[in-house]
């Protein structure tokens, strides 16, 4: 019994995807320091995440995006901290 393989026309959507998470990750990461950090930036984290499980020509992307999640996680709660701003 044999496998399909898989097309370059199947890995360039997967690609695409993956490169569409990353950027949304990155954008719901930054919108997160400045409105309730503890709600979005997990899942800004978890949408990274699976784009680098996803791989392909945006792996920088999704690398660069699993860093901005921590630092605006890190920045986020700092500043709802120090303002006396609802964290959820």
């Amino acid at each position: 019994m044999s496998t399909p393989s898989v097309t370059q026309e199947d890995r360039g959507v997967t690609e695409t995807i993956a490169g569409l998470l990353a950027a949304l990750a990155l954008f719901v990461s930054l919108i997160g320091v400045a409105y309730r950090p503890a709600r979005l930036i997990p899942f800004a984290v978890a949408l990274a995440l699976i784009s680098t499980a996803m791989g392909g020509r945006h792996s920088r992307l999704a690398a660069a995006a699993l860093v901005v999640c921590g630092l605006s996680f890190m920045v986020g709660m700092a500043i709802a901290v120090s303002t006396d701003n609802p964290i959820f």
